[in-house]
Parts: structure tokens; sequence; C-alpha cells
């Protein structure tokens, strides 16, 4: 690497690592400004004129003082943004990521509250998740992760939180939302369903095996952020052969994380048993002739638009931890319908 590039690298992660300083600086100052005008308004008259008249006042001599960003609607957003997290629970924000985290700032006093480094539009979303698990689970996933904001929109309304509760028992999700999404076995990679709604195929539309392989290699970026944490693309029809015979993977990811490959097959019609065989195979092959000793073993995901639990049950064996099958969805789920499952 060059001298000039190194010095590059440098100072874009400065600029970086002041930005998160900043964001989260304002995060709370936002926080103070919150309690400040709560204090004054619970020590002022009871009649709701006089919460009104107090905000427009202070917006005006804010505006004229410090420019924009001090309008009664935001001024409206820092009051509710402090009754929210300040009411919060302590022991919930006591999590690994909140202590350890060393860009977390901290505020003592009368209301010990954490903030992660992230931005405060961010925490405008982020208010609107009336669960308090829920919320702590995005704001955690949003700093490990790195989301901007649009995607930490496109997560929740994908029902992100609810499709990795749908497989865990209550002390599990309580974990969710504690530390965020926890990679440590084959099993906490996956979610039901996979939402693909940003390949734009309809739900009901015709299309091959082969245009859907290729809407997701337009948009490997997204599909690997839906897949989840710590994946590397290693390329599409990947092809291995033996006794003269060629096969070819749809998808081929490494996952750093887990330190093994994870192939991934597409299947736009109901799940078979010869698919799961095929699959069955592929990993096989990886297992003993492409992975080193010293990693995990190879993953298998059938991805599918439609499954039989009985059929998979069945036809993988009974300590299987190697091959899933999931379902796709082309577009958004019903966040609601998602809820009532986990209830």
């Amino acid at each position: 690497m060059e001298l000039s590039d190194k010095i590059i690298s440098l100072i874009e992660h400065a600029r970086s690592s002041v930005a998160k300083v900043a964001n989260t600086a304002m995060v709370i100052t936002y926080f103070q400004i919150g309690k400040l005008i709560v204090e004054e308004l619970q020590q002022g008259e009871s009649r709701a004129e006089y919460g009104v008249s107090l905000l427009k006042n202070t917006s005006q001599q804010l505006t004229k003082q410090l420019g924009r960003g001090f309008s009664v609607q935001n001024l409206e957003r820092m009051r509710n943004f402090f009754l929210l997290y300040s009411k919060s629970s302590k022991e919930l924000r006591k999590s690994d990521v909140f202590q350890k985290s060393s860009n977390s700032l901290r505020i003592f006093g009368e209301n010990d509250v954490k903030f992660l480094p992230i931005g405060w539009s961010h925490y405008l979303f982020l208010m609107q998740i009336e669960d308090e698990n829920e919320r702590q689970f995005y704001e955690i996933e949003c700093f490990n992760s790195n989301w901007k904001l649009e995607e930490l929109k496109r997560q929740f309304n994908s029902g992100l939180y609810e499709r990795l509760a749908l497989s865990r028992n209550k002390e599990e999700l309580m974990k969710l939302a504690q530390k965020g999404q926890i990679i440590q076995q084959p099993k906490d990679l996956f979610k039901e369903p996979y939402i693909l709604e940003f390949l734009g195929l309809e739900e009901q539309s015709t299309y091959s095996e082969t245009e859907l392989e290729t809407s997701i290699i337009d948009r490997i970026e997204q599909f690997m952020l839906e897949l989840g944490k710590g994946f590397f693309f290693g390329g599409r029809q990947v092809r291995f052969s033996f006794d003269e015979e060629h096969y070819f993977v749809d998808l081929v990811f490494y996952n750093r994380l887990l330190r093994c490959f994870v192939l991934i097959d597409l299947k736009i019609g109901k799940l078979s048993h010869q698919d799961l065989g095929q699959m069955q195979m592929y990993v096989n092959y990886y297992d003993r002739f492409v992975k080193e000793d010293d990693e995990h073993p190879t993953i298998g995901i059938v991805l599918c638009k439609q499954k039989n639990e009985n059929l998979v049950e069945i036809t993988l064996p009974k300590d299987n931890d190697q091959i899933f099958a999931t379902k796709y969805k082309t577009i958004l789920p019903d966040k609601s319908t998602l809820k009532k499952l986990i209830e």
C-alpha cells in the first residue's frame, strides 16, 4: 500500500470516529434538552396552553440564536425522547453491547441512561417502535451492523425481529433484545422466511430460477444484508466435478463468524426430498474436498417458495445441523401476523 493510501485510510477512519462521537454527543444533548423541557413543564402551570406557548417561545429564541433545527416539532421530539428512554428498563440497557462499546457515551445523574453511537435520525425512527425489547434489538443491530437509516427501516418493515423470534424460545428471545443477533452456531443464521422484496419480483409473477438468481446477483449487497452477519460472496453457478459429472451450486458464500462455507440452492416451486438430497451431496463434497481441516462443516440452505415441514423432518437426520430448508417471499410480510405467531 502506498504512503498516500495509508494516510487517506487513517484520515477517513478518524473522520468516521469523529462523526460517530459527534452524533452520540448530539443524541445526548437532545436527551438533556428534553429533560429540561419536561422539568420546566412540571414546574409551570398545569394548563395545556402553557406548554404550547413555552415551546413556541423557546423555539423562536433558539432559532434566532442557533439557527435551524429547533422547531416546536423538534422540541416535542426531544421531550418525547427523554420521556421514552428515561423510563426504559435500566436492566435491559445493561447488556454487554452497551457495557463493552468503547464508543458509547453515558449520562450520569437522576436518569442513568446509555446510548450507542448511532444517529439522531435512527433514534427518531426507533421511538416509533412500541415494544421495548424490539426497539432495543434494532438499536443494537444498527450499531453492530452499521445500518444506515434506510436499512433500519427496511429491516423493521421486513419483520426481522419477528422472523428471528419465531425460531427461539422466551429465553433466547430476551437475548435478542439484550445482545442483538449473535452468530455462534449454524441455526443462528436463519430466519423464516427470508424477505427478498428488493428483487422487484412480484409474488404472483412468473419467473425462472435463473431470473431469480440473476436478480439476486444484481442486488448482491442487499441480499447479503438479508442473509445476516459475516457473509462473503464466493460465486454463482460454482462448478465441481467427480466421476466425469459436472455439478453447479447456485450461490456459494463464506461466513467468517462460523468459519465455514455456506451453499445456497434456489427453488421457485415446492420443496422436494430430491432437493434436500442434492444439497446433502453438495455439502458432503465441500466438506471432503474443499474446506480446510481447521474450518467448520459446510452449511447448505435450500431457499424455496413452498416447503412441507414433515417432509424436511423425515428426509434429514435427527441430529442435522448442516442442511436447512427455508422459505422466501418477494413481498414485505404483514408484521401484525408475524407478531401474532410469536404470541
